[in-house]
C-alpha cells in the first residue's frame, strides 16, 4: 500500500473536477454536460466511485472520481479521460467560473 509517511497510507486516489455556478439554470446545464460524458467512466480500470457534491450556499459543483491507487497511473497517462472534454464544455456555459481540478488520496479511517 502506498505511503506518504509511515502513518499516512492510502489505497485510493481521487481526481476532483470543480467549478462555481451562478444560478440554477447554470447548474442544470453543468449536470447535463456531466451526464453526456459519465458513461466514459464506466470502463475505467480500478474505478471505485464517482460522487457529485453541490453546495447551494457557496455555489460549488464538484465531481470526484476515485480509483484504486495501483490504477491511477494509467488513468493519469490517459489524461484523466473524460476530464478535458467535460471541463472544456462546462467552461463554455454562461455563468460557470473557477474551473479547477485537484488530485488527492483517500483512505478509510478506523474508529
Amino acid at each position: 500500500m502506498p505511503e506518504i509517511t509511515k502513518n499516512v497510507s492510502f489505497d485510493t486516489i481521487a481526481r476532483e473536477w470543480r467549478m462555481k455556478w451562478e444560478n440554477k439554470e447554470t447548474l442544470s446545464k453543468i449536470q447535463e454536460t456531466f451526464d453526456s460524458v459519465k458513461s466514459e467512466l464506466k470502463g475505467l480500470k480500478g474505478i471505485k466511485a464517482v460522487q457529485r457534491t453541490v453546495c447551494g450556499g457557496c455555489l460549488d459543483y464538484k465531481i470526484s472520481v476515485s480509483v484504486s491507487a495501483d490504477a491511477f497511473g494509467d488513468w493519469e497517462k490517459a489524461e484523466f479521460t473524460p476530464e478535458k472534454k467535460f471541463l472544456e464544455a462546462a467552461a463554455k456555459i454562461d455563468g460557470v467560473t473557477k474551473v479547477e481540478t485537484q488530485t488527492f488520496t483517500l483512505m478509510p479511517v478506523d474508529l
